[in-house]
């Protein structure tokens, strides 16, 4: 199925956001919901705790077979998440975070430190590679194509690239885990306009993300 985005809906889709869903409101009643396969009805604003979920991300990846694509799940409290996890089925890794205590990938916890270089190695969007906006980045840097950005988020947090950024907009539901992952791995992240990311709101695109290492912000910022 094709949506109304263009983008392809799965039956993976739909069966893992089904599963979550009952699994997390089973257990955790009086929590909001807010999905990108679920209809939102708003209800979600009037809770204090709301998980913030993406069955698949990455399903074009998913569908070619690519091992690009991953499960986000976070749960936001007023505004902010507390507890997330990213997991890449295809690559059986599982990147977990939780507000104060630290991150882990496969119960190992990592750090958003890798080495500086004189180029620094940045993850891309497919999909904006292919529409040629990372053009003017490739010449000085070390530019690589990953899809799910969730998934590219949880591989800066582990000190795999210096940094990742989406020129176009997103939704809460492809980054909010990723955010935590990366503060918790002692990164930086932020919108396009060097702001802070504040979850749960009424409208839940937002224009874009930026996650670098501490060291390589400055020179990110100025590129972006």
């Amino acid at each position: 199925t094709i949506k109304n985005n263009g983008d392809p809906l799965t039956t993976a889709d739909t069966l893992a956001n089904q599963i979550l869903k009952i699994q997390l409101q089973d257990n955790f009643p009086h929590d909001g919901w807010l999905s990108e396969e679920t209809h939102d009805d708003l209800s979600r604003l009037h809770c204090q705790r709301v998980w913030v979920v993406d069955p698949i991300d990455g399903t074009k990846e998913f569908v070619k077979g690519l091992p690009e694509y991953a499960v986000s799940v976070a749960l936001v409290e007023e505004g902010l998440p507390i507890l997330a996890a990213v997991f890449n089925p295809a690559s059986a890794e599982l990147f977990y975070a939780i507000k104060g205590q630290g991150v882990w990938r496969n119960h190992v916890p990592i750090h958003c430190n890798y080495p500086i270089q004189p180029s620094l190695t940045i993850l891309a969007s497919r999909t904006e590679m292919a529409d040629g906006k990372w053009v003017p980045f490739m010449a000085t840097h070390q530019i690589q194509a990953v899809g799910s950005i969730a998934y590219k988020l949880a591989l800066v947090a582990a000190g795999k690239a210096h940094a990742t950024f989406s020129l176009t907009p997103k939704s809460e539901w492809d980054i909010a885990a990723g955010v935590l992952l990366v503060q918790e791995a002692g990164g930086m992240v932020t919108d396009l306009n060097n702001q802070p990311f504040v979850f749960n709101q009424p409208q839940v695109r937002v224009n874009g993300i930026i996650a670098t290492t501490t060291e390589t912000n400055a020179v990110i910022r100025d590129i972006v």
